[in-house]
């Protein structure tokens, strides 16, 4: 998988959670390196370990669906980027429960609902036989500066972005399977 495939996935997995430290930096009245930090270390970290999980689940049926894996990946990251173009389109749910986003509990929990489709992407990977650790690492690392940029944007302009990025995000990943698609049936690639 090349590098520029790998990096285009991980700023696509961001979106989500640049959209939530966004109104995370909104909702933080005194704003600290220490709490854009602690937010950005959150998600980068779930999202590296996410697709570590969901690569391990899928290894284990790989063998069962190698016949269709690019229409597997191409489902999963379809059905991600949809997920993430519905709701930044049509679910529009009230964010007061997130008041506080540096407790413990409202940040795992964030940081888990927004690195679900890592997992979803690890799995993915996992059916293309790709090696997980360096796309993990990648995508925790990217995610880790997007969120953070994305703390001090909402601290400094409010929450104007969060739509648009997870728009873009969605699209970047059904982009991404149309091409797994693409190259398989027409290339013979199998593969991103």
């Amino acid at each position: 998988m090349s590098i520029i495939t790998v990096v285009l996935i991980a700023i696509a997995l961001s979106m989500d959670a640049f959209a939530v430290s966004i109104s995370s930096g909104v909702t933080i009245c005194k704003m600290h390196l220490r709490h854009a930090l602690r937010i950005a270390a959150f998600f980068g970290g779930f999202q590296a370990l996410m697709p570590v999980a969901g690569w391990s689940v899928g290894r284990l049926g790989a063998d069962f669906i190698t016949a269709i894996d690019h229409w597997v990946a191409f489902a999963l990251l379809s059905i991600i980027g949809g997920k993430m173009l519905w709701e930044a389109l049509f679910d529009k749910r009230n964010d007061s429960e997130r008041s506080d986003p540096l407790n413990i509990y409202i940040l795992l929990t964030l940081a888990f609902a927004t690195s679900i489709d890592a997992a979803a992407v690890g799995i993915s990977l996992s059916f293309l036989k790709v090696d997980i650790i360096e796309p993990s690492i990648i995508i925790g690392i990217i995610t880790f500066f997007i969120s953070l940029a994305g703390v001090f944007i909402g601290c400094k302009f409010g929450d104007k972005f969060g739509c648009k990025v997870e728009i873009a995000g969605g699209l970047v990943l059904i982009g991404i399977g149309i091409k797994i698609v693409i190259e398989h049936l027409f290339f013979n690639q199998g593969g991103i």
